[in-house]
């Protein structure tokens, strides 16, 4: 399946390499953007990437049963409606989901979240595209847990970038370590550059060995474990 993922990453024009500039403000010569998911037929196979992933986590005991998915805005309400949907189509697994507003809703229903109404008890798994510094994921703490007294078992990424967050541990290992999140990505970066160095997909080559060193000081840089 990690063979796949990373080649239908490639041909959507999520995985890109080039020069960037992250959440966190680091300058990366790669960006994984599940924004630009643009059709149908992109969104039917990313829920079932996600699906299938948390569904075999779940089967194997590395994942608890939950009740809701949430997809931090913007990005994560595709990911959460997908794969809640997938989930139900390809597993049999029927769980709410919800995502959250960048402001507040002051008319109708109001408030900041949308979807499943959360209740104390709740178990959440939250749906990312990565965690680089796991910037995005502590600002959603605070959001879920003034809805109701919940709590979030894991984070299901595409892409596990195996960076340091704030101090010297990977951004996935602070995210255990101060808040109990289990972080689940489908690929590692060092499993898309092994995947694609000096290897083409449809007759073209993605890293060359100029882009590879590029990586490489990147990695020296920012990474941990690779």
């Amino acid at each position: 399946m990690k063979s796949e993922f990373i080649h239908f990453m490639v041909r959507s024009g999520v995985l890109s390499f080039g020069d960037f500039t992250t959440k966190s403000g680091r300058k990366t010569p790669y960006f994984i953007n599940t924004g630009s998911y643009k059709t149908g037929e992109q969104m039917y196979k990313l829920g079932e990437f996600y699906a299938a992933s948390i569904a075999k986590n779940v089967a194997d005991g590395e994942m608890k049963p939950f009740d809701v998915l949430f997809g931090p805005a913007y990005k994560g309400i595709t990911l959460a409606a997908g794969t809640a949907s997938m989930l139900y189509a390809k597993h049999g697994i029927n769980v709410g989901f919800c995502y959250n507003r960048k402001e507040a809703k002051d008319h109708g229903e109001g408030g900041v979240l949308v979807g499943c109404k959360l209740k104390d008890g709740d178990r959440l798994v939250i749906v990312e595209d990565v965690i680089t510094a796991g910037t995005a994921v502590r600002e959603t703490l605070p959001i879920l847990k003034n809805a109701a007294d919940v709590k979030v078992d894991a984070i299901v990424i595409s892409v596990d970038r195996m960076e340091k967050g704030t101090g010297e541990r990977t951004a996935i290992q602070e995210l255990y370590e101060d808040h109990g999140i289990k972080a689940f990505p489908i690929v590692t970066i060092k499993e898309i550059v092994e995947e694609l160095y000096n290897k083409p997909v449809d007759g073209r080559i993605i890293i060359d060995d100029a882009l590879m060193e590029r990586i490489r000081e990147y990695w020296d840089k920012y990474c941990v474990g690779i």
